[in-house]
């Protein structure tokens, strides 16, 4: 993970948070329910792929140990 990765995450919250509350503010609710249903599945994609990424790392330690 580099931070690239994280400053596009933060990037994509920090726009969805203000989009999130400009349809709050202007009576779109259901606008802003579909936002954040949609932020939450961006979300949930990416840790996915950032514990993926872990467990890759856990994999290749794990294997440099026993290969010493």
């Amino acid at each position: 993970m580099e931070l690239q990765d994280v400053l596009r995450v933060a990037g994509v919250g920090l726009v969805i948070a203000l989009l999130h509350v400009f349809f709050e503010q202007t009576g779109k609710k259901e606008f802003s329910f579909f936002l954040f249903f949609i932020a939450y599945l961006y979300m949930t994609a990416e840790l996915i792929r950032f514990l993926r990424l872990f467990f890759d790392e856990i994999a290749l330690f794990l294997r440099w140990l026993t290969a010493s």
